[in-house]
């Protein structure tokens, strides 16, 4: 993501809300196409002023994480004094996940790999659960929230670690379709017999969010994190590297060559 050159860009004659040459960030939805060196948006979609205290980069890495951790913790309802465990802690939509549910006032646990353990502790999380080392099941730890955001973390486990009732997010997923098949049927029946609440879905963001999240971010209270850039023809090696399944936070596409 780059300023473009003043004569690349305009705003329609009936916008308010944004000039030529201002910083933005936002997001296309199931539009896709941002890719695109330009790509054209009502101004009254998921747009907003870019945050004062991030770099482009760093704000082009907010909306998907961000929007998803947001969406779902919300559908959880999430709220203060609660305990949230967040598997996949330093995935793009982990790193938020871990901040917003410290925001809403939860005893945040994150799970990931070794390497990532400070950068968990960074972000706010009170304990981090190493899974090469230890199974968060077998603890004995409880959780209102059991927040899966890469699909690894196992029906049985997060419902073992649940409380009675107690929300079982999966943002993300992995694994073949029988095995989804089966997960959404033990979902359904979970969700029937009040052992926990599934939830699942698309995330999208609702009227406000991104200037809440901006103002989150302008306050200190969020942060982005980026693993890796490249340039905009090496984006299949970019998604290569993502699609390996052990970044850290982000991967960011960025118009002219920047060095890794």
């Amino acid at each position: 993501m780059q300023r473009c050159p003043a004569n690349a860009y305009s705003v329609g004659r009936t916008v308010t809300r944004f000039r030529e040459g201002d910083e933005v960030f936002g997001a296309t939805g199931f539009k896709f196409g941002a890719h695109a060196e330009y790509v054209c948006v009502p101004a009254d979609g998921v747009i907003e002023m870019k945050p004062a205290n991030m770099t482009l980069e760093e704000a082009a890495a907010v909306f998907f994480g961000a929007v998803s951790a947001l969406h779902f913790l919300r559908k959880a309802g999430i709220r203060a004094g609660q305990k949230v465990l967040v598997y996949g802690a330093s995935g793009s939509v982990g790193v938020f996940a871990v901040q917003l549910a410290k925001h809403f006032g939860a005893h945040v646990t994150g799970v990931c790999s070794t390497r990532n353990v400070e950068l968990v502790r960074s972000l706010g999380a009170d304990e981090v659960v190493d899974y090469t080392k230890e199974d968060f099941s077998r603890a004995g730890r409880v959780y209102d929230i059991v927040c899966d955001t890469v699909g690894k973390s196992g029906f049985s486990r997060s419902l073992k670690s649940l409380v009675r009732g107690g929300a079982y997010v999966l943002i993300g997923y992995s694994g073949q379709l029988p095995s989804f098949l089966g997960g959404l049927v033990r979902g359904m029946w979970a969700s029937a017999t009040g052992a926990a609440r599934v939830i699942g879905g698309v995330a999208h963001a609702a009227a406000g969010d991104v200037t809440f999240l901006k103002g989150l971010i302008e306050a200190g209270t969020l942060r982005t994190v980026i693993d890796r850039r490249y340039s905009l023809d090496e984006i299949a090696e970019a998604h290569r590297y993502a699609e390996a399944g052990h970044k850290r936070g982000h991967v960011v596409i960025v118009l002219e060559q920047t060095s890794r």
